[in-house]
Parts: structure tokens; C-alpha cells; sequence
């Protein structure tokens, strides 16, 4: 999280990133499903229906970004931040589902071809989905930027793979005239199918790997060990330890001082430490252990 950005201004920005995809993704179900009954499009339904993945995995990420900025209690010491990795999870779940949905459907198709009507109709539908997708996107990411939330990372990220498919759609449609034109529409919302089950193997990999506490990125890391050894009265540190969980970067270390000095110096020490690494990572849990050393 960037220093301009305050714990309560992060939370404002999480809800209006989850509410904006929530919008998104109704609006882009509507005029896409206008589309497929106008031009019967197998890859427009493609299109559709991972519109219709991205509802309901917008909404489950709205509800588990408004429960992670519940703040700590006495059954979670920690906050609930875990449950963005959770919505993380739970989306590649439902993009996968929606690719594997779509492959069937491709594979029905090019065993009964059917032509695609109303192919301009279809056109300006997706190339409308691409702009709209374009605009949360930037929305997106600058919260991203903001938040370094994995909830909206992992919105993002699937919305980027959507521009994919919105581009594959359009393709299918353009040579939906061709002589192969019935059998390249079907071939594309494959190709569309498996680009989705990329994306959801991404988005998984990500929410797993922050269920499983993985450490923060190195420069972070060596940002932190670096705040820690500028202090002119530490004399090293050792067992570094972090994790993510929402908005909570939990950050454990061990402080090498002085053995000769007093304990209230010790803990002044430390707490000088943590106010240092908090300029930095404001929203951080920090533990910080002293241990005593022998200058001579």
C-alpha cells in the first residue's frame, strides 16, 4: 500500500472497485444476451455466459472484501482479511465451471453447425463490452495499485482475460461469412474456453498461495530489513517472517541490541523500529523480538 493511502481510504476504494465490477458484469449479461438471441452466436454465448461467471463471482467477492475490513475480534486476532484469498478462490472455481461449460458447448456445435445471424448487431455489442471492460479495468488496477488487494487482483486479472475472449468473439463473428465460418465460431469459443481455464488456474494459484502464508515479495522484504538495520542502535537482525492477510501485512523479526543496555532502552528501541517499518507499510501487524548481544 502506497503511503497517501490510509487504512479507511483503502476500504473505500475495495468497495467501489467491487461494486463497479458488480455493474459491469450485469450490464455486459444484458446487451451480451441481446446479442446471442440476435445473432445466435455459439461464441457470443461463450461471451454470455462467463459474463454471467463474472456476476456471481463479483458478488461473492463484493461480500468477502466487505467481510475481511471487519475489523479484529477475539476469534480472529488477526482481522479477516483471509477471506479475500477465499474470493479468490472461490472465482477460479466458477471460471472454471463456465469454461468447462463452454467446451461442451463447442464440441455440440461443430458436430451441428449452425449459421450466425445479424453479424454488425453482434459487432458493435462486443466491441462495447471491450471499451466497458477497458474502463473497469483501469479503475481496477489503480486500486490495485492503491490496495495491493488480491480480491481485486484477481477480478482483474479475469477481466483482462476477458478483453481475449471479447477479441476471440469478434474474430468469429468476422468470419462467420466464410465458407468456414460455422466451424470457426465453434473453434474460437474453445479457444475461449481454455484461455478462461487459464485465467482461473492463475487466479487459484494466487488465493492458494496466500492461504498458505506465503512471504511478502522480496523487495518488500529487503525494504524491511533495511528500516530494521538503519537504526544507529541495532546491531542486526535475523528471522524474518511475514505474510499477507487482506489488508494486513504481518511482519515478525528479531532485533540483535546491545545486552548491556536497559530493558526500557531495549523496548524503546523497538518500538522506534516499528514506527519506521509503519511509515512504509501502514496498515502492518508488527511483532519484533529483542535479543540480547555482546558487544565485547
Amino acid at each position: 500500500m502506497t503511503l497517501s493511502t490510509t487504512p479507511h481510504q483503502a476500504a473505500k476504494l475495495l468497495k467501489q472497485a467491487a461494486y463497479a465490477s458488480m455493474f459491469t458484469a450485469l450490464l455486459l449479461v444484458t446487451v451480451k444476451f441481446g446479442a446471442w438471441l440476435t445473432t445466435g452466436s455459439l461464441s457470443i454465448l461463450a461471451s454470455l455466459l462467463d459474463s454471467l461467471m463474472d456476476v456471481m463471482a463479483s458478488f461473492i467477492n463484493a461480500m468477502a472484501i466487505r467481510y475481511s475490513l471487519n475489523p479484529a475480534d477475539e476469534d480472529h486476532s488477526f482481522g479477516h482479511g483471509k477471506a479475500e484469498a477465499l474470493a479468490g478462490l472461490g472465482q477460479s472455481s466458477f471460471i472454471a465451471g463456465s469454461a468447462l461449460i463452454l467446451l461442451m458447448h463447442g464440441v455440440e456445435r461443430l458436430k451441428s453447425p449452425m449459421p450466425v445471424q445479424s453479424v454488425g448487431t453482434g459487432l458493435g455489442i462486443m466491441f462495447f463490452s471491450i471499451v466497458t471492460t477497458l474502463i473497469l479495468l483501469s479503475f481496477q488496477r489503480f486500486v490495485v495499485k492503491k490496495t495491493h488487494s488480491p480480491a481485486i487482483r484477481a477480478d482483474s486479472l479475469h477481466y483482462a482475460t476477458d478483453l481475449l475472449t471479447n477479441a476471440c468473439t469478434i474474430a468469429a463473428l468476422l468470419f462467420s461469412r466464410l465458407r468456414w465460418g460455422q466451424i470457426i465460431d465453434p473453434l474460437l469459443s474453445m479457444v475461449i474456453a481454455a484461455i478462461i481455464l487459464r485465467s482461473a488456474w492463475q487466479i487459484g494459484k494466487e488465493s492458494v498461495q496466500l492461504l498458505m502464508d506465503q512471504q511478502l515479495p522480496l523487495d518488500q522484504r529487503e525494504k524491511i530489513q533495511a528500516i530494521a538495520r538503519s537504526h544507529p542502535q541495532v546491531i542486526g537482525m535475523h528471522d524474518l517472517r511475514t505474510r499477507q492477510s487482506g489488508q494486513i501485512s504481518i511482519i515478525q523479526l528479531h532485533l540483535d541490541l546491545d545486552a548491556t543496555i536497559s530493558l526500557v532502552q531495549s523496548h524503546t528501541i523497538a518500538k522506534e523500529v516499528e514506527a519506521a517499518i509503519k511509515e512504509h507499510f501502514p496498515t502492518a501487524d508488527i511483532l519484533i523480538h529483542q535479543d540480547p548481544v555482546l558487544t565485547t
